[in-house]
């Protein structure tokens, strides 16, 4: 291959994690905006949506047409596939982050920081947003120790969520004025479990990248 193609590479990685990191902060910013009932950032991690689509278009337009002129293969190829599911799932992560700031917007009232804080929703955000980013950091470095223990720590995500489901559906039952807000939080831990699915799909895909060999992390 030649320089140039691995000039075009670099740069396309580099774009790739800078996506990356940009559906990471919504996400981070909008479970700081549920934390602390903050409407106004989360009005603001709204806005961000469309910044977001526009990286993944232009993004998603640059890798077929590096494929299209040097048609990769090998170990190029594989970076293209990674490179390809980051966008991927940095997009979902992203628009995970602009739902849970509707749900901010939309339940917001002085009433919800305990709520919040009992079904252990900002635990479970910090234990997901350090999956992502170690998914990143080990896109960008090609070190898969930060990701050697992805599986045991979704596991970790999945049962924290069934355990909010079963704290919510108990303060539902107690107070009954609690059952929309509930029903709105115990729909954010859905989407925060779906953030760490797509945190072990990157994973996955670097692992492939690096190694040659697939994986299924689960």
């Amino acid at each position: 291959m030649t320089d140039k193609f691995h000039d075009e590479m670099a740069d396309m990685r580099k774009k790739v994690l800078e996506m990356g990191l940009f559906a990471e902060e919504m996400l981070r910013n909008a479970t700081d905006a549920l934390r602390a009932t903050d409407t106004a950032l989360a009005v603001e991690v709204k806005a961000r949506k469309k910044a977001l689509s526009l990286q993944n278009d232009a993004l998603e337009e640059e890798v077929y047409k590096i494929i299209a002129l040097y048609q990769p293969v090998a170990r190029d190829m594989r970076a293209v596939a990674c490179a390809l599911k980051v966008i991927a799932s940095a997009e979902r992560i992203g628009r995970y982050g602009k739902d849970i700031a509707n749900v901010v917007i939309a339940t917001g009232d002085t009433r919800q920081n305990d709520l919040v804080s009992g079904l252990s929703l900002p635990h479970m955000a910090g234990l997901v947003l350090s999956m992502i980013d170690d998914s990143l950091r080990a896109y960008e470095t090609g070190d898969l120790q930060f990701i050697a223990h992805h599986s045991e720590r979704d596991d970790v995500v999945d049962a924290l969520r069934h355990t909010i489901f079963r704290e919510g559906i108990t303060y539902m039952m107690e107070d009954p004025r609690t059952i929309t807000r509930c029903m709105n939080y115990l729909m954010i831990a859905r989407y925060l479990e779906r953030c760490a699915d797509h945190s072990c799909k990157i994973a996955e895909k670097v692992h492939y990248m690096v190694t040659g060999e697939r994986i299924e992390i689960k």
